[in-house]
């Protein structure tokens, strides 16, 4: 029985740690989605106002130089 006790700690222990690092890993990979999502959306009117400006330019440029406008 003595054995079964010494055995039984380092196991339960081993199961722990392995538990842990999935948690560990899986908060970070949340915080790291969740610093990118930040950003995105922080900038996100920004890359709006540059995607319409550069849509513009490569639409009116061209219709400018055919004599379309």
């Amino acid at each position: 029985m003595a054995e079964e006790s010494k055995q039984a700690g380092p196991i339960r222990m081993t199961s722990i740690n392995r538990m842990m690092d999935s948690i560990r890993y899986k908060a970070q990979i949340l915080a790291r989605t969740t610093k990118l999502e930040s950003g995105i959306m922080g900038m996100g009117i920004l890359g709006f106002a540059i995607g319409i400006a550069v849509v513009m330019l490569l639409t009116l440029i061209p219709a400018l130089l055919m004599g379309a406008i």
